[in-house]
């Protein structure tokens, strides 16, 4: 029993250094202004997948994996999490064991979201993930009360942190599956509605206190997946919850659906604002005094997509991809990479995935 509490509770490390993303920082290599016209003549090769409840290795640091029924997230809702470790202490209490697994942290996330339309009216959303290597998951789940959704998961540093002998929890594909549920850092649901959580430096955080249950940014993330079928829906959700971001970082929503109509929602003295927007990265853009505050290299992330847009007002799947590589990590000299981008038809259904900067492979997932 000392030897699989043990085991649980190393792995269970996960549940809030998942939390964990890009930064800005750093300045545009010399050639970055090209970087989006070279890239238009590359050629892709693409892999439709189809997921299991198995773990699937797709390359080095990613996986993906399938998981149909009842996670619990009604009665997660009931009680509500105003912090990362309120969500650890559910999953202990309610999916593994009931645990005591005390006060666990972590880090946070960041990056660059567009939404485009493409030539048969179909509506896009693309999504960079930036930060050093980690091992990324992506879960498609089919809950008995909700919306399918594919979502992508942060799971690093498990296996960095982790024994020899605690490692080999891993391979219990159910409870890695189930803990990865509760913390998605994008994803886009049956509905054709998609959503992003990027960054920004700010001293200031979230930790609203409106007598509403309490949730977290990524269950929150995972109730708008659930239960949102557009961004209008997406928002009146967001407003019946007190919001608290994880590790008292601010951050923001990049929410998109299949009418086209795209925003990201910010928090601003805890209070929530709406801005219509087709590009997000990592400072604010709600009027007044927070506005512009973040870091000078999203700032040009931000310039590099808006430009592609007024120069092309149609995109197809690959001109997102481009457009994604185009403010990929590559650009610019830092430590970091693009752990992650992806392509969202919320039309559709179908996501495509590329990792580590590798444009030139897909991984296609279709939710429809």
């Amino acid at each position: 029993m000392k030897m699989r509490k043990k085991l649980i509770v190393a792995f269970l490390f996960l549940v809030s250094t998942i939390l964990s993303g890009c930064t800005g920082g750093g300045s545009m290599d010399e050639d970055a202004e090209s970087h989006l016209s070279e890239t238009n003549t590359q050629s892709e090769t693409g892999e439709n997948i189809s997921l299991t409840s198995e773990i699937r290795s797709l390359d080095d640091g990613l996986s993906a994996v399938r998981y149909d029924g009842d996670y619990q997230f009604d009665l997660f809702l009931e009680q509500g999490a105003a912090s990362d470790g309120d969500v650890v202490s559910f999953l202990a209490e309610n999916l593994l064991s009931g645990l005591d697994l005390g006060d666990i942290v972590g880090n946070i996330f960041g990056c660059s979201t567009l939404s485009a339309v493409n030539a048969s009216g179909e509506h896009l959303f693309g999504r960079n993930f930036d930060w050093e290597n980690c091992e990324a998951m992506i879960v498609e789940t089919h809950p008995q009360n909700g919306y399918a959704s594919i979502s992508t998961v942060n799971m690093d540093f498990i296996t960095q942190s982790l024994s020899g002998t605690a490692k080999a929890v891993l391979k219990l594909d159910e409870v890695k599956t189930l803990t990865a549920i509760y913390a998605p850092l994008d994803g886009m649901n049956e509905k054709g509605l998609a959503v992003s959580v990027n960054m920004i430096q700010d001293s200031a955080d979230i930790s609203q206190d409106k007598d509403k249950t309490d949730i977290t940014t990524t269950t929150a993330v995972r109730l708008l997946l659930d239960q949102a079928a557009s961004v209008e829906e997406a928002l009146e959700l967001l407003e019946a919850y007190d919001l608290h971001g994880s590790m008292g970082m601010m951050i923001h929503f990049a929410l998109s659906d299949s009418t086209g109509r795209s925003v990201v929602v910010e928090y601003v003295e805890n209070e929530m604002i709406v801005i219509e927007t087709p590009v997000v990265t990592n400072f604010y853009l709600a009027e007044g005094e927070k506005y512009g505050i973040g870091t000078q290299q999203s700032h040009e992330r931000y310039e590099i997509l808006m430009n592609t847009l007024k120069e092309k007002e149609i995109l197809e799947m690959e001109d997102m991809r481009d457009a994604l590589d185009s403010v990929s990590k590559d650009n610019f000299e830092e430590y970091a990479s693009t752990e992650w981008s992806i392509v969202f038809n919320l039309s559709t259904g179908e996501a495509r995935y590329y990792h580590r900067e590798n444009y030139r492979q897909a991984y296609s997932i279709r939710l429809k």
